[in-house]
């Protein structure tokens, strides 16, 4: 009986034992679970605050984007407007110079009547023609045969013998100081100047020559133009400067050398110096023109309301 008992109470001591260990275990379950349950919650909240956080900071960059790409389309805007206010500018000045120019070329392009186009036309050509079968090869043969100083020296003595010409037109137009100088280049190079071949007036002194005619002195005196006219060998003209050219004639000694053959062949010998400067020069002009009858029309009545107007 009493070991029965021992035992019984042995069993017993065991139960109570295993319900205890039981007890502590459900504790420690219950504390884990509370722990799980505390611990949860905390990283639940990071979590969100951290989703809060990256969520500004995305929004902040968009908003930054959004800002600097405002301020850089501003600033293209800005770019862009003054760019087109300059160009608008560019274009005024344009106009303006366009403008300038239009008046510029209205001022020089003076109509003149041409009712012998017909004549002139065919005389023009026939000036070609002449020009490139004559003129030309003699020049061209004259400028290789005589030396340039030689050259220069019959230019200067043929421009001191025609001074008359050009101090009576200086006079009859009432230019006093270019008759003056014109008288004192006839001196100086007639005397020091050996006959004209040379040009101490201009080399020395610093005298250059007057280029006036009978043509300039009736355009001074109000006669126009009159109507266009191409001459034979001479060229353009116009009637006022072919009734001013017969009256130089009158002024020149050279007119007045007999017989009239040897005139001619003096006034010849002029001219063929004188072209032996400017060969090529026509050449350069026909290529340069789209029509060189009108080019050419157009060219020696400019040329002479400067020299008119000077």
């Amino acid at each position: 009986m009493t070991e029965d008992r021992r035992q019984m109470t042995e069993d017993r001591r065991q139960k109570t034992e295993v319900r205890r260990q039981k007890s502590e275990d459900r504790r420690q379950s219950t504390g884990c679970l509370t722990a799980k349950t505390e611990i949860f919650p905390l990283s639940s909240v990071l979590c969100s605050l951290t989703i809060v956080v990256l969520a500004v900071m995305t929004a902040g960059c968009a908003v930054s984007e959004n800002s600097n790409l405002d301020t850089r389309c501003s600033i293209l805007d800005e770019n862009q407007e003054s760019r087109i206010e300059n160009r608008d500018e560019d274009f005024d000045l344009l106009d303006e110079e366009f403008d300038l120019l239009e008046a510029e070329l209205a001022e020089q392009a003076v109509e003149v009547a041409d009712p012998l186009e017909p004549l002139n036309r065919m005389m023009f050509n026939i000036n070609d023609k002449l020009y490139f079968w004559v003129v030309k090869p003699i020049g061209q043969v004259y400028r290789d045969v005589t030396p340039e100083p030689a050259r220069f020296g019959i230019r200067n003595f043929f421009n001191n013998l025609t001074t008359p010409i050009r101090f009576a037109n200086c006079l009859l137009q009432g230019k006093k100081d270019s008759a003056n100088i014109e008288l004192r280049r006839f001196v100086v190079n007639t005397t020091e100047g050996v006959l004209g071949f040379g040009d101490p007036a201009r080399d020395r002194l610093g005298l250059e020559p007057v280029e006036e005619d009978l043509g300039q002195t009736l355009a001074v005196h109000g006669i126009d133009n009159g109507f266009y006219i191409v001459l034979p060998l001479l060229g353009p003209s116009t009637s006022r400067d072919a009734v001013g050219l017969v009256g130089d004639l009158f002024l020149n000694p050279v007119a007045y050398v007999e017989p009239w053959e040897t005139s001619a062949a003096i006034t010849a010998g002029k001219m063929t110096n004188e072209n032996s400067f400017r060969i090529g020069d026509y050449e350069d002009f026909k290529a340069a023109s789209l029509e060189p009858y009108v080019a050419m029309r157009e060219v020696y009545i400019q040329h002479r309301n400067k020299q008119i107007k000077e």
